[in-house]
């Protein structure tokens, strides 16, 4: 028994003397080169190689033991070996452009006939087109639910009175003035008062001059104006002469208003009480200086058809006035002035003066007033 037992040991001491292998049982291939280190993809199947990398874009791990690449991650362009590294890779070159086109991006219209009626719709009949009768007069009014009927009523009139029929009253003092003279102060005045609308109106003026208490010439017309037109206006009605002796009614005739150049003019036709004929012209014009400041040119001439010789009035041109007045308006209405006057007798006229011991001419200083409200 002890001889089986110690031969048994001894059988078992080579194996004790060596250790145990963990590899034991298993087939290990033949290695011909010392191990490479550990692989991190050990297990892993790898997909066959291809044009492109299934992994481009994914940030591998580095091996151990070496320094992190700091562009690992990034997809770098392909570069060929032997070329160097193309600066313009991955950027879209445009293609080389063509010939500049002067009517590039322009849309030409399509070639069409000369038809003066191209594009009318020509479907209604010829003539029908503008008779169709004129819709109702709208009959309600937003305003008549918040205001009694009374107060729009009155307040419709006064619209029709303001657009087209509307009336008022105007009087015009063109000069109120003074002629102050080495023989005494003599005065002259022109003056007009309206009333009417836009196209009809009743129209009075007045004018005359003297010297101290005597009055030389005064008159008065009573007149119809009618509108004919933007800027003139037709007169008819009749004139009534205070001065000088025997007084003479006149029948009249004249147009007025405002010429091309803002002349205001004015042209008269009288036939008196004794068949005599006559006629008078005047003008005027407002030379602006300043807004304010403002010169005034004025004539008047005066032509008879025959003599009438008691009241001294010869044929052919009688009798001439000029004047220059320089006004300063402190507002429209209100506008004094100085200035200078002259009349003078002419032809007929001038001899008939002289055989009475008139004068026949007169050259006055002037202070005066022009206002209208």
């Amino acid at each position: 028994m002890r001889l089986a037992i110690l031969a048994a040991a001894a059988l078992a001491t080579p194996a004790l003397a060596q250790p145990a292998d963990p590899h034991a049982g298993h087939r290990t291939p033949e290695a011909t080169a010392p191990p490479a280190p550990s692989d991190p993809h050990a297990g892993h199947k790898m997909p066959e190689a291809k044009s492109a990398d299934p992994h481009a874009g994914h940030r591998m791990p580095a091996p151990a033991g070496q320094p992190a690449d700091p562009h690992a991650g990034h997809r770098m362009p392909k570069t060929s070996p032997a070329a160097p590294a193309d600066p313009h890779a991955g950027h879209m070159m445009p293609a080389s452009p063509a010939a500049a086109d002067p009517h590039a991006g322009h849309m030409m219209p399509e070639a069409k006939s000369a038809d003066p009626h191209a594009g009318h719709n020509m479907s209604a009949p010829q003539g029908v087109v503008g008779n169709a009768p004129a819709p109702p007069i709208p009959a309600d009014h937003a305003a008549d639910r918040f205001f009694p009927p009374q107060v729009m009523a009155a307040a419709r009139e006064t619209l029709r009175r303001e657009h087209g029929v509307m009336r008022w009253t105007t009087v015009m003092v063109e000069t109120a003035e003074v002629r102050p003279t080495g023989h005494g102060t003599g005065f002259g005045w022109e003056a007009s008062a309206s009333y009417g609308g836009d196209i009809h109106r009743v129209v009075l003026k007045t004018e005359g001059d003297g010297a101290g208490d005597d009055l030389e010439a005064a008159e008065v017309q009573a007149l119809y104006a009618r509108a004919i037109g933007p800027y003139f206006n037709l007169q008819a009605g009749v004139r009534q002469d205070f001065q000088p002796r025997p007084r003479r009614t006149y029948a009249t005739l004249g147009v007025e208003g405002l010429a091309p150049y803002w002349f205001e003019v004015g042209a008269q036709a009288f036939l008196s009480d004794k068949g005599d004929i006559s006629a008078r012209l005047e003008g005027s014009y407002d030379l602006r200086l300043t807004q304010k400041l403002i010169l005034e040119p004025r004539g008047e001439i005066n032509i008879a058809a025959s003599r009438d010789r008691a009241i001294g009035v010869g044929s052919g041109v009688t009798d001439l006035e000029l004047g220059l007045r320089l006004r300063y308006a402190f507002t429209p209405e209100f506008a004094p002035y100085v200035g200078v006057n002259w009349e003078r007798k002419l032809g007929d006229t001038a001899d008939l003066a002289r055989l009475a011991g008139d004068s026949r001419s007169d050259t006055r200083l002037v202070v005066g007033l022009r206002a209208w409200f």
